[in-house]
């Protein structure tokens, strides 16, 4: 994977202000990481389609979410901290 520009890390559901906001802000060279209850967006938000998405494993199961259908690349912890250290800057919400 190429050097990541901002590595979002998004944990609010997708009625919170913030979900919103983390997408309007995103740019070409961005990724989404969503963790918690951020990985709800995944069924309930059609604007993370276009984004390299990322979800924890964890947070899925706890969700009952399946990483078969997901538009989303299903990742560990310890792939969620390799992702913080290609990204030039992380961002939570």
């Amino acid at each position: 994977m190429n050097r990541l520009h901002t590595l979002h890390i998004l944990n609010k559901t997708p009625d919170h202000p913030r979900f919103s906001e983390c997408l309007g802000t995103l740019g070409p060279d961005d990724a989404v990481a969503l963790t918690e209850n951020g990985v709800l967006g995944l069924v309930a938000s059609k604007a993370l389609g276009s984004v390299q998405t990322y979800a924890l494993k964890a947070d899925l199961s706890a969700r009952g979410l399946s990483d078969d259908n997901l538009e989303a690349a299903a990742i560990d912890y310890s792939e969620l901290v390799n992702l913080t250290l290609q990204a030039e800057r992380v961002i939570s919400w």
